[in-house]
């Protein structure tokens, strides 16, 4: 798996459709629902189909050979 990339957020969460979205795995919102409805997507370890799941700093994202933290925005 490759190096974990961090993507800050400036709120106090980021809902999981979105997230794939900011990190550019998902070119829109229907795509990020398919992505995650096939079961191509784990939080934190464990394979997620809820694309409203609730993110937050320090949580883990994997989709193929990804691997992304949601990070916090500093500035």
């Amino acid at each position: 798996m490759a190096e974990c990339r961090i993507f800050p957020i400036r709120t106090e969460w980021i809902r999981l459709d979105q997230f794939l979205k900011y990190c550019g795995l998902a070119e829109t919102g229907g795509h990020a629902k398919e992505i995650v409805e096939e079961g191509a997507v784990s939080v934190n370890g464990e394979v997620c189909t809820m694309r409203g799941k609730k993110l937050r700093p320090g949580d883990h994202v994997q989709v193929d050979q990804w691997d992304l933290e949601v990070g916090t925005f500093e500035g």
